[in-house]
């Protein structure tokens, strides 16, 4: 079996698991963090469903004065958008919340990007949905990195992955930060 169809296979049992056990919390513990403190500017996503929260995280970022930046597809790429916490400046496109406005051009100033994941394993690999549309802008971002995941999708074997598959710094759950690398 290749790796594309045990990657699919697996999230498909991962996404069900998570519907299954899906209890909602805040990821606020991330705020505490070295990186995100002496952050100037941030990419997160808005979340959906049950996806890890970004709403609290996103908005009390937004309070301390960083700068925020939402992802935006745009063809099999992500455009990032400034945002302002309006969510009237979001327009929603397949379950996804994106920004409007114009993509940033300044990539290298982000400090920080907020990932969302369905697993992530004792290296750093996440696995997500399946686009591969964060793997291809986490190679070209410099920022940590850091995934979030519920409560139980921290794992302790190795998830499949790809040459394109980029590695985490830190994951988040809505108790703890581990790290894995420095």
């Amino acid at each position: 079996m290749n790796q594309n169809t045990v990657k699919k296979e697996l999230r498909e049992r991962l996404r069900r698991e998570r519907s299954q056990k899906f209890i909602p919390s805040n990821f606020n513990v991330i705020l505490k963090s070295p990186e995100i403190i002496a952050a100037s500017t941030i990419a997160s996503y808005f979340s959906y469903g049950v996806e890890p929260s970004t709403t609290e995280i996103n908005q009390a970022l937004l309070k301390t004065g960083k700068r925020l930046l939402l992802p935006r597809v745009n063809g099999e790429h992500l455009d990032w958008i400034e945002w302002d916490g309006d969510e009237s400046k979001l327009k929603v496109t397949k379950n996804l919340s994106e920004p409007t406005g114009t993509p940033v051009t300044d990539l290298d100033s982000i400090d920080v990007i907020v990932v969302p994941a369905l697993h992530i394993d004792q290296n750093g690999y996440r696995l997500g949905q399946g686009g591969g549309y964060y793997d291809r802008a986490l190679a070209q971002l410099l920022g940590w990195k850091i995934g979030l995941v519920h409560t139980g999708e921290l794992s302790s074997q190795d998830l499949p992955r790809e040459a394109h598959d980029i590695a985490l710094d830190a994951a988040a759950t809505p108790s703890i930060i581990v790290r894995f690398k420095s």
